[in-house]
């Protein structure tokens, strides 16, 4: 019998109302049942806000170095069990080991900055026209935060949504994503560990159909963060509007690298493979697209399709496996249909394009890496997001064509230049649709005391992380105080 959890809500856990469980599953290996879940209602969500209502009475007043010292005693007690949480986010998720260990490094790396970020400023003194006034500003808090996260990154998203929210004096209802509710388990149980106040952090698990019109429309949930889905990000643009509220959405990427005839190929293919088949594509800033010009175009295709049929297949927890499991069964699906649907459309399969199986892969959701060429620059497959292990490689005249073609599609997340002239690097650099950069870099991999957003149907426009994270989770209020009154 599989182990049952429960939610966390008011700094207690406690069954759903629904009495109605969810499996959570290994996707490397469906005989692995990790753990039943609940299957939340509405009525737990609700449940979750209004203990964050609640909590915040105090928690929005508190010190924001009191609140600091919350996130790096957390900080500590993560780093005490990290091992435990890469482990959870390999088995649940089906990252590398690795690159799990590096997740919760990253968290560990996010609480740390926003627990110091409890000491900075939160407001500036103006000089006023009248000098017996004093005029200043200052941030406040905006009250509960719902935060709606995926099941790519289950550690560190959540937490650099909350790290900031809670120090800026912020209070919390979470729902995961439903394809990994035990990492977010294990978050709650560090925010128990140490001591965090009651209802100042509230997870629910379930699906989003049937909790997350509660977490967004609930008159109580003042701001909404979410990470997924570009129509389930519109949905929520549209109501949080509705409503006046504040809304944070991260929904995508179509993520290019331009590769010019002075870079290194070496170095470029090396990179461009990993931005696009590490975790098996399955990050919103993955590479997508090489957007390459013609005299080096047989020769990077070649280092490409050769350093992608090394790759090893099978589950993150052996290291030496880099194509790791999709999530479920409908991803993989919907990789073998894109990949079908570009060779309708005048695609050519280089390598890969087809479900793996064998060697212990039968019983998880595994699919070989795809790289294809023939690839139309205003094709599905070069336009919409397959959140796979498919590396599209497009022909460009030039630099001007290649950026051209790289800006031409809906999205805006993050993209790459390789190259060695410095002025084509910093031309890119100005003229790409981006709001993340590389030159000679991977477009996957961001660190967190910098700003992470897109342009155009990639983000709301509110970035997250660094210090721009303070513009989302906090209003400012300007105080004028005269001291002629007196």
């Amino acid at each position: 019998m599989p182990d049952r959890f429960q939610n966390y809500i008011a700094g207690a856990w406690v069954d759903p109302s629904t009495e109605e469980y969810v499996a959570s599953i290994n996707p490397a290996d469906n005989s692995d049942i990790i753990g039943e879940f609940p299957s939340s209602s509405p009525g737990d969500a609700a449940s979750a806000i209004s203990a964050a209502d609640e909590a915040f009475k105090s928690w929005g007043k508190s010190s924001g170095v009191g609140r600091g010292g919350y996130l790096n005693a957390a900080a500590t007690w993560l780093t005490a069990n990290s091992e435990e949480f890469a482990q959870a986010i390999t088995r649940e998720a089906g990252k590398a080991i690795l690159e799990a260990r590096g997740e919760v490094g990253r968290a560990v790396a996010i609480l740390q900055y926003y627990g110091a970020e409890g000491m900075n400023p939160v407001g500036d003194v103006v000089p006023s026209v009248d000098p017996n006034i004093l005029l200043y500003s200052r941030r406040v808090p905006l009250g509960v935060v719902a935060l709606i996260t995926p099941w790519n990154f289950p550690l560190a998203i959540p937490l650099w949504k909350m790290a900031p929210a809670l120090v800026y004096g912020n209070t919390i209802a979470l729902k995961p994503a439903s394809a990994t509710p035990h990492v977010a388990n294990l978050i709650a149980k560090m925010w128990e560990a140490v001591d965090l106040p009651a209802g100042v952090f509230n997870h629910v698990s379930g699906s989003g159909r049937n909790i997350g019109n509660e977490l967004v429309g609930n008159v109580r949930t003042r701001a909404i963060s979410f990470t997924g889905s570009t129509p389930v990000g519109r949905g929520i643009a549209v109501e949080a509007a509705r409503q006046n509220k504040k809304y944070q959405l991260e929904m995508g990427g179509k993520n290019p690298v331009i590769v010019l005839e002075d870079a290194n190929l070496e170095q470029a293919a090396e990179i461009t493979v990993a931005g696009a088949m590490k975790y098996s594509g399955q990050k919103c800033t993955a590479t997508s697209r090489a957007i390459v010009v013609s005299g080096v175009m047989q020769e990077f295709t070649d280092l490409v399709v050769a350093k992608t049929e090394a790759l090893g297949i099978g589950a993150g927890s052996d290291p030496a496996n880099v194509i790791m499991p999709l999530i479920d069964e409908d991803s993989r699906k919907n990789v073998v249909d894109s990949v079908g649907r570009a060779v309708s459309e005048g695609g050519n399969v280089l390598t890969g394009g087809e479900i793996a199986s064998g060697g212990g892969l039968d019983n998880g959701h595994f699919v070989k890496p795809t790289v294809m060429n023939n690839v139309a620059p205003d094709s599905f497959i070069a336009c919409e997001e397959v959140f796979g292990p498919v590396l599209g490689i497009i022909p460009a005249s030039d630099v001007d064509d290649a950026t051209f073609i790289a800006n031409n599609v809906a999205y805006g997340l993050s993209a790459g230049i390789f190259t060695s002239n410095l002025n084509a690097a910093l031309d890119f650099a100005n003229n790409i649709e981006a709001g993340i950069v590389k030159v000679n870099g991977e477009t996957a991999g961001v660190e967190p005391q910098v700003p992470f957003g897109g342009m155009k149907d990639s983000s709301s426009g509110s970035r997250e992380q660094g210090k721009a994270a303070v513009e989302f989770f906090t209003e400012m209020k300007t105080v004028y105080i005269d001291r002629s009154a007196t």
